[in-house]
């Protein structure tokens, strides 16, 4: 019998080259151990158990590893861990910290770790070369356990400070605060000095911890989450019973921070809270401790699946407790067995090619030791190679091979919304050497015997390659094969963060735990993201640096000057100095200076952006506007600061499904037998009408009367001749009375339409892999639940005119006809993938007859049709009906069926099962050449057209953000011809535009320098053809000045072109170049930035997570732009992450982004608001708030330095101490927090309707250093006048009325202070462009603050010299002269300078300020949104009626309020008689139907249908037909009621199958019947 080792080395699919320097060969595995390699190894054990909490930063290296410096035919082995040697002594230090727990593993061991071959053994001892001499293994994997956070408990303090720290503002002041705390310097109060410092750190760290918390209550959530977990089996590949003390420390530390978080909270709650929140505070406490008590209730079941109790002894059953709650609500068995040692089953029997081995059964019957079990046990407890069970409508807590189901075909169904969005059932099937037929109970799993060989961790979701070892025994136990192997792909693999439906349960094996499973792998960590205000302040503290260290340099070297003085008073008078010689002095002069003038870098500055910020975010959290009540979410902001980004964003980077759509498909139209059946007024349509002039809402109200009478029709019909009790009036979405007058009211059941109409159907219910489930609110009734909403739209089509699909079993089709019950034999199905673009479905008639039924993309469907069995004419109207269906922006899908032969059929199906049992390198190249050859010489049966349903406002918040200057990417992982079809449907895409498609002309790996220049030259060609770009294709430095062109390029790209690429040429484009030989292919990822520039739209079509991320990180290093990244689904975290601002979207189909966002909304079409308003308020508010802070902090600061000439510099402060403290904290804070947060150039209403505004942010009109400088030269003129203006007043010393001489320098402080303070305020409230009473008074208070602590603090004696200094100054007329003409000396020169530039030299924000005062916007009301369709109706309503009648108005509301009157002052039965008389009044009705009439969603239906006319098979089959002729003439006879007006059509640089050609599909069609021929 072969060994485990031995097949690793002999067998294994990872074999590593001969010529690579590291091999793999057992007898190397076994020599490698020495003492040396023994103490490493038992320190990376020691590590691996200790340094859990590094899990992710480790494991997300394997993103940051540069994949292509890797030889792609390099395997590590597990001993390569222990015997390489670091490469330099950095790696020692950090192989070092490493082993002890201390930091993450080094890049050389994550390289290694990264292509090291995962091998997972069950019931096998660890081979030699995986384990160490104590028979630990060598690699330890991550715990399932998963953190997000940003910190620790033990590590927020340390990383927070140095975090915060990093802000060269924060520094400079932390090195203020420990020098004033040096009495040589002078500072009266050292520790208050420091409080503003700790006070901003201590802010910030509580909004840092909040921030965090709410993630680490998350995460606690999932890690805590329950899960069936196998025990009783011992898990050789890791080690679980070993925690050390690091670890234990650490989690000892989370727990208590936990237990304080939750008390503080509790206890804010019970002090603080409502009576509600106390409320619902103690259920919740309740409910945890139901929760603790209800966890042992899954643990043991009395009996076992499938058990048969009544044929064992009765002594031989062990009650051990009731059944499980679970189990007696389904109606089921548990699926472990009791603890007894006799088990409540019969034991399976050992079948050939199954993993039950019969050998090890037998050994265990006769040992106590092996007691297999399910127990309830947490997330966070499972370990790779442990085996969990998943329940119906449970998550997946790791990926996991599927070793069994419930299902009787091994098969199961998830759903996939956290990963990519989509909450369309996908299918999955078990191991064929597992399923229930081998292993039906837990004790099953502990006879198991096999190994597992598979890829190391990778991000790619749609990927997975391994093979399962096992010994095959038959049913005599003789061994077979002592190394059977099957192969694993993907569809054997469920993945974490997916959810089970439709599945009583599964068993898996863990082979990717916590950081290593594929959704963590694309989430990425963490970021921690600035503004780029904020960053760009540090730039303008660093020209304060420079402002301070010259005054303080000037002021200490002409203090050190005055002191080298011999032979002058100071001898005499002053005090002994406190150094020795003049040079000295001079340096303590210089930290004296800079202790005076730190106010010139403002920490409350900080202090306020910080207040300002989550103002901000609280007031986009209060927006009614953004708020969705279906899902009773409003817009979360989570990151607080960034904020003013989203005035700024240039580029916004959207998922598709689930973000730009519903992922709900409805069926809209079909092509029949060459005839168009259904109506239908679609998105893309509708943007149609819209740029040919058309009144679209009128357009939408003509064919929804239209289609409303239609369906009204088609409905009673349907009643009247079919017996069918699942239809549902509000369920049906194809409106055609047409087709039921062909197909139900003819009196020829012979009728050739008739006869195809039925057929088309019955091929939509037959052809399919639905599942149906009882409706929860209509038991009668049966929900369709899909591998993707297409095909449940299919099917649901069927069902609504007659044709029923009733259920599926397991190899049958229970299908009603008009109420008459059919069954029909599944053969085989060949499905769906991306590759083919087709699924068939093999069925056995109830007479006997063998059909296949083909769905798929047009293109292909066309070009395997039979070339003598198919008519022409309807082959031709086919293609013309099928590119109408697209250009109005439906996906559009090909019927067709084909007769099989019986012998021909047997016979290729056992070669097609024998080609899926094979594991050859050859299998898919097999499998692939018998789907063509049995998918050939198909007969058309029609088309259909489904509109995947956008979400509301889409389509209008595109174009505003078009006309703001915002250019939008799809990134997307569906094919092209769905991303195309939206495309069109949002109207990102145009009928005038020409597509340029970049794909490779192959796939192939081997082909992959050829891909290269194939990309490189295409890309090229479309820049100098269409745009004249490149002229000489082979100048590298052209690119370069392109690409700083293009930063410098701000416009908005040419209409007239968009670009659709798709994941396999981006995997091409990402590529690393730089090795190329050419230096111009070195830059083609440069090349395709500057061909998505210049393309209004751009579509990336199949893009993995990883490629998302690539895209927007291009974009925004290369062009140095602001970005946005959208999404619903985890496979958009990863760009979430690497925008600027990140958006989830938190839909019903997960909210995996929204954790990972910084900012969260319930519909695509609140980002406008969230941009256009909040956004371009908060980039404005704080791009005059930074400079107005730094501009009044130079009026005041340099009044000091002004009083320090005639001091000599000597540190002697011109104010009293506590003016120098309140001055940022009172007497001027307030006014500029004001501006920043209510601050209003026009209203939201206006912003919305005039987007053009929002160029401002992404130009950087708003701020810049330029702006920064200018105001500090303004606070420089400001402070001149306010010292020197007191100065000149007190030059010449004189008496008050009281004649008190007022000469001291805290009297003349007083009026600079009350000129200084006075004139900023003034001067902020003058560049407030919104004046409201709040606004005023609050600047009022804080100019009379300063007045008021100058009267109050001098009339106390505490302040010692300063006393009665307000009463003397204060109480003097030339002090209060001084001020007034002081004040208005300050502000006059910019009031003028503003004045005179808003009335000659307008900017675009003045003249719309202008019409809005001229009322060119009164017709809309105050938060008007032109995305929402509610607030659009209700406008035209109202303007309607004020163009008709003003009065009618005035009469309408008088008629209401009567009404209301009426309601509250009589009785029911006068209530009644005003209901009545309301809705006789027909301008009442129309008013109050306003809302409903809003808020119904958009029917988008419209008229497709033809003249009816039969169509026989006739000797016309291959009569050539000249499709424009037939175009034209189906356009004169009405044949297109909608988009076809024209000869018009879509123009690609290539054949893209989102859009339909009919030329395109003849050809193909043409070319396939000569090659029949």
């Amino acid at each position: 019998m072969t060994s485990p080792t031995t097949a690793i080395s002999d067998e294994s699919s990872y074999k590593r080259d001969e010529s690579s320097p590291i091999r793999v060969n057992e007898n190397d595995h076994q020599s490698s151990s020495s003492n040396t390699n023994t103490n490493q190894g038992q320190n990376e054990n020691e590590n691996e158990n200790e340094n859990n909490d590094h899990n992710i930063n480790n494991n997300h290296n394997i993103n940051n590893i540069d994949q292509d410096k890797i030889p792609a035919n390099v395997r590590y082995t597990a001993k390569d861990l222990i015997n390489t040697s670091p490469p330099n002594f950095k790696s020692r230090i950090q192989r070092f910290l490493y082993n002890r727990g201390l930091g993450n593993r080094p890049e050389y061991l994550q390289e290694i770790y990264n292509n090291t071959p995962r091998y997972i053994y069950v019931n096998y001892d660890l081979p030699p070369d995986m384990s160490d001499s104590n028979g630990h293994p060598i690699i330890y994997y991550p715990r399932n356990k998963i953190r997000t956070t940003k910190y620790t408990p033990l590590s927020f303090i340390p990383k927070n400070l140095l975090f915060q720290f990093t802000n060269i503002a924060n520094f400079y002041f932390l090195v203020i605060a420990i020098l004033g705390a040096f009495q040589i310097f002078g500072v009266p109060s050292p520790g208050l000095a420091a409080v503003p410092l700790i006070v901003i750190v201590c802010i910030t760290a509580i909004k840092d911890a909040f921030e965090d918390n709410r993630r680490g209550n998350s995460d606690s959530e999932l890690n805590n989450s329950p899960i069936h977990l196998l025990t009783g089996l011992h898990n050789v590949n890791v080690v679980s019973d070993y925690v050390g003390p690091w670890r234990r420390f650490k989690k000892f530390c989370s727990r208590c921070m936990a237990k304080i978080f939750k008390g503080i909270k509790k206890g804010f709650i019970m002090i603080f809270g409502s009576k509600k929140r106390k409320q619902e505070l103690i259920r919740a406490n309740i409910k945890e401790e139901q929760n603790e008590l209800h966890r042992v209730s899954t643990i043991i079941s009395e009996f076992s699946m499938n058990s048969n109790v009544s044929s064992l002894p009765p002594d031989n059953i062990v009650n051990e407790g009731r059944p499980s709650v679970s189990s007696r609500r389904f109606g089921r068995k548990s699926h472990h067995s009791n603890r007894s040692g006799i088990h409540a089953h019969r034991p399976t029997i050992a079948n050939e090619n199954s993993l039950l081995n019969p050998i090890l059964q037998a050994q265990n019957e006769n040992s106590s030791k092996i007691d297999t079990c399910f127990k309830n046990r947490r997330w966070k407890d499972i370990s790779v190679g442990d085996m969990i069970r998943v329940r119906a409508n449970e998550e997946v807590p790791a990926d996991v091979i599927i070793l069994s189901t419930s299902d009787v075909e091994g098969n199961c169904y998830i759903e996939t919304k956290n990963l990519d969005g989509e909450t369309n059932l996908k299918n999955k099937s078990s191991i064929h050497c597992g399923g229930n037929q081998n292993l039906k109970h837990a004790q099953d799993l502990g006879n198991t015997k096999f190994w597992v060989e598979c890829d190391p961790p990778n991000n790619n979701l749609y990927a997975f390659k391994g093979t399962i070892h096992y010994e095959n025994y038959d049913s005599n136990k003789n061994l077979i094969n002592s190394d059977e192997k099957e192969p694993l792909n993907n569809d054997n693999v469920l993945l974490r963060g997916c959810t089970l439906r439709n599945t009583k349960w599964i068993i898996g094996l863990v082979i990717y735990t916590g950081s290593e499973t594929k959704i963590m792998l694309n989430s990425g960590i963490t970021p921690t993201k600035l503004s780029k205000i904020s960053r760009e302040l540090n730039l303008s503290v660093i020209i304060n640096f420079f402002l301070v260290f010259l005054l303080c340099f000037i002021s200490g070297l002409i203090n050190g000057l005055f002191y080298n003085h011999k032979h002058v008073s100071r001898l005499y008078f002053d005090f002994h100095p406190y150094a020795s010689t003049a040079a000295v002095n001079g340096i303590v002069s210089f930290v004296v200076a800079l202790i005076i003038y730190q106010a010139l870098i403002p920490i409350s500055l900080y202090i306020s952006v910080e207040i300002i910020k989550t103002l901000q975010a609280f007031f986009i959290f209060s927006d009614i506007k953004m708020y969705y009540e279906k899902l009773d979410y409003p817009c979360v902001p989570k990151t607080w600061n960034i904020s003013d980004d989203l005035g700024q964003i240039e580029y916004i980077f959207s998922d598709k499904t689930g973000t730009l759509t519903q992922n709900v498909m409805e069926f809209k139209k079909c092509t029949i037998n060459g005839k168009s059946y259904g109506l239908a007024y679609t998105e893309a349509k509708q943007g149609l009408d819209k740029r040919a002039g058309l009144d679209v809402i009128t357009e939408n109200d003509k064919w929804k009367r239209i289609i409303q009478d239609d369906k009204n029709n088609m409905i009673e019909n349907l009643m009247k001749f079919s017996v069918n009790d699942q239809l549902r009036d509000e369920n049906v979405t194809f409106v055609s009375s047409d087709y039921v007058k062909d197909t139900m009211l003819t009196n020829n059941p012979l009728n050739p339409q008739k006869l195809a109409n039925e057929q088309f159907m019955l091929a939509l219910a037959l052809c399919h892999t639905v599942v149906t489930e009882e409706n929860e609110y209509d038991p009668e009734l049966r929900d369709f639940k899909a591998e993707s909403p297409d095909e449940s739209a299919l099917v649901s089509v069927a069902r609504d005119l007659g044709i029923v699909f009733k259920e599926r079993l397991r190899k049958r089709v229970i299908v009603k006809v008009y109420g008459d019950s059919q069954e029909y034999e599944l053969l085989d199905i060949i499905p769906f993938t991306s590759a083919r673009k087709r699924m068939s479905c093999i069925i056995k008639t109830p007479q006997g007859k063998i059909l296949m039924i083909t769905k798929g993309a047009d293109n292909v469907i066309f070009q395997r049709l039979d070339g003598s069995l198919n008519s022409s004419e309807v082959i031709s109207k086919t293609a013309l009906h099928l590119e109408d269906f697209a250009k109005e922006g439906l996906r559009t899908l090909c019927i067709a069926q084909k007769d099989l032969d019986a012998n021909f059929y047997y016979d290729w199906s056992a070669r097609f099962k024998e080609a899926y049992a094979s594991i050859d390198d050859s299998r898919e190249a097999i499998i692939e050449q018998l789907e063509e050859e049995i998918e050939q010489g198909l007969i058309l049966l029609g088309g259909t057209a489904i509109e995947d349903r956008l979400q509301a406002g889409v389509p209008d918040s595109i174009a505003i953000l078009a006309q703001a200057g915002i250019k939008l990417w799809v990134l997307t992982g569906d094919r092209i011809e769905t991303a195309i079809n939206i495309g069109f449907s949002c109207n990102l895409l145009e009928n005038e535009m020409k597509l340029l498609v970049v794909r490779p002309e192959t796939e192939d790996i081997d082909q992959l320098d050829k891909s290269i220049e194939y990309i490189d030259q295409l890309i090229t060609n479309y820049l100098q053809e269409y745009f004249g770009l490149l002229k000489d294709k082979h100048d590298s430095n052209e690119i370069d000045r392109l690409i700083e062109e293009a930063k410098k390029d701000h416009s908005a790209p040419s209409p007239h072109f968009a670009l659709i690429i798709d994941g396999a040429a981006l995997s091409v484009v990402f590529q690393d170049l730089t090795n190329h030989s050419s230096p111009t292919i070195q830059k083609l990822r440069q090349k395709f930035l500057l061909l998505g520039k210049q393309c209004r739209a751009v579509i990336c079509c199949r893009v993995s997570p990883a490629q998302k991320a690539d895209v927007v990180k291009t974009v925004k290093s290369n062009l140095g732009v602001m970005t946005l990244a959208i999404g619903d689904g985890a496979n958009d975290v990863a760009m979430i992450q690497a925008a600027n601002v990140g958006v989830g979207i938190a839909g019903e189909e997960g909210r995996q982004a929204v954790m990972s966002s910084d900012y969260a909304i319930g519909q695509f079409r609140f980002l406008t608001r969230l941009l256009l308003v909040h956004g371009r308020w908060s980039y404005k508010r704080l791009a005059e708030m930074v400079p107005c802070f730094f501009y009044k902090n130079v009026v005041f600061t340099l009044t000091c330095f002004w009083f320090g000439i005639f001091t000599n510099f000597d540190g002697s402060y011109l104010y009293e101490y506590t003016f120098l403290m309140f001055y940022n904290l009172a007497f001027t804070s307030l006014p500029v927090i004001v501006l920043a947060v209510m601050d209003q150039d026009v209203s939201d209403t206006v912003s919305l309707l005039v987007p053009q505004l929002y160029r401002t942010g992404i130009l950087g009109i708003e701020w810049s250093q330029y702006k920064f400088v200018w105001y500090m030269f303004d606070g420089l003129y400001q402070s001149v006048i306010s010292f020197f203006f007191p100065y000149l007043l007190f030059y010449i010393g004189f008496q008050n009325p009281q004649g008190m001489t007022i000469d001291h320098r805290f009297w003349m402080g007083v009026v600079c202070a009350a000129l200084s303070v006075t004139a900023c305020n003034i001067y902020v409230l003058l560049q407030q462009n919104r004046w409201d009473r709040l606004s005023l008074t609050i600047d009022i208070i804080s100019i009379l603050i300063v007045y008021f602590w100058t009267g109050v603090w001098s009339a106390n004696l505490y302040s010692q010299e300063f006393y009665r200094a307000g009463a003397q100054v204060l109480g003097t007329l030339a002090c209060w002269c001084c001020i007034f003409i002081g004040v208005v000396a300050c502000v006059l020169p910019r009031f003028v300078f503003d004045f005179l530039k808003r009335n000659f030299i307008p900017r675009d924000i003045d003249i719309i300020r202008e019409q809005v005062r001229n009322g060119k916007y009164d017709d809309y009301p105050q938060g008007y949104d032109p995305t929402d369709l509610e607030d659009v109706e209700r406008h035209r309503l109202v303007t309607e009626l004020i163009d008709r009648d003003p009065s009618l108005l005035e009469k309408l509301e008088k008629e209401r309020e009567t009404t209301i009157s009426g309601y509250s002052d009589e009785n029911q039965h006068h209530h009644h008689n005003h209901h009545n008389h309301e809705e006789n009044n027909a301008l009442s009705k129309t008013f109050n139907s306003i809302k409903r009439a809003a808020t119904l969603r958009k029917n988008t239906l419209s008229s497709g249908g033809g003249r009816s006319r039969s169509q026989t098979i006739t000797e016309q089959f291959r009569r050539p037909i000249d499709l424009n002729q037939l175009r034209l003439q189906m356009i004169q006879q009405g044949e297109y009621k909608t988009s076809r007006n024209s000869l018009e059509r879509v123009d690609t640089t290539h054949e893209v199958p989102g859009l339909t050609q009919a030329e395109s599909l003849i050809r193909l069609h043409t070319r396939n019947s000569i090659n029949l021929n």
